[in-house]
């Protein structure tokens, strides 16, 4: 059942749920079959530099007929996307939830900007979360080629921000990194715990992969609902099916693709299991 971000959110306490990246048929059915094992909620989320991939419409008819037997909410969210005219692109195809991204922006801009896709996206009952300070980039990133380096959140800065554009979830920065980490995580949870003290909307941690499992369940504890996880899943999973092919060079792609599903919806399982915080 597709909802959008802010539903959700609201309906969960004490856990946070995953965000987690698609980018073709096969990793839509990825995520969904570990939605179905697991029994447990999960964003579908489609970047904007993935639409030489797909286009939204097929991302849309995809998730139609892969989620319809699933009683389970499914949210289909827009990730990391600064243009306008994308986003509305989005809202017009069904997405429940959009993410405007204005984080290398002046703060002013950021929530012009982010204000006037809260009012576009609310008229259509889709949510938005926005950003506010930026993540560094990692190793093997593809949400983004450009480095913008460490920005923390500021948390009075984030509660002026919510307040001026009534955005639904708020994106932190607080040390994780987009990719893979290059050097030991320093995972800011005490500007976390600030933020949450003057922010009532959830809040989000990108740059999920990598980060170790103890501080995702102390970020968890502080106020973190959704939690953004790609370069793991693309990674596992491409090991995995050069394994497949270097024992069977002659493996039927139709099988490939079977276990390009497979691969994906183990790792997208274990987060799911993982952001749940059940032993």
């Amino acid at each position: 059942m597709l909802v959008n971000l802010k539903t959700m959110l609201s309906n969960i306490d004490k856990k946070a749920v995953g965000s987690f990246n698609i980018y073709s048929y096969e990793t839509i059915h990825g995520v969904c079959k570990a939605v179905e094992s697991t029994k447990k909620p999960a964003i579908i989320s489609f970047g904007a530099s993935y639409l030489k991939n797909m286009s939204f419409s097929t991302v849309k008819y995809i998730v139609d007929e892969a989620t319809k037997n699933i009683d389970v909410d499914v949210a289909l969210h827009l990730d990391h996307c600064g243009d306008m005219d994308i986003i509305k692109a989005a809202i017009d195809a069904g997405f429940t939830s959009v993410m405007y991204d204005g984080s290398a922006l002046p703060f002013d801009d950021n929530v012009k900007n982010s204000r006037a896709i809260a009012n576009m996206a609310h008229s259509k009952g889709v949510s938005v979360e926005a950003e506010l300070g930026s993540l560094a980039l990692g190793e093997y990133s593809n949400e983004t080629d450009i480095d913008h380096g460490q920005a923390y959140t500021d948390p009075e800065n984030a509660a002026e921000f919510v307040n001026m554009t009534g955005v639904d979830a708020l994106a932190v920065s607080i040390g994780t990194v987009h990719g893979m980490y290059k050097a030991k995580p320093n995972i800011r949870v005490d500007i976390l715990k600030n933020i949450k003290q003057n922010v009532s909307i959830p809040l989000v941690l990108h740059g999920g992969s990598g980060t170790p499992e103890e501080k995702i369940i102390e970020c968890i504890q502080n106020g973190i609902k959704k939690i953004n996880v790609n370069t793991e899943i693309s990674q596992y999973t491409v090991k995995k099916i050069a394994e497949q092919i270097y024992n069977d060079p002659n493996t039927h792609l139709s099988k490939l693709t079977l276990l390009q599903s497979d691969f994906v919806s183990s790792v997208v399982e274990k987060y799911i299991k993982l952001f749940s915080c059940e032993n």
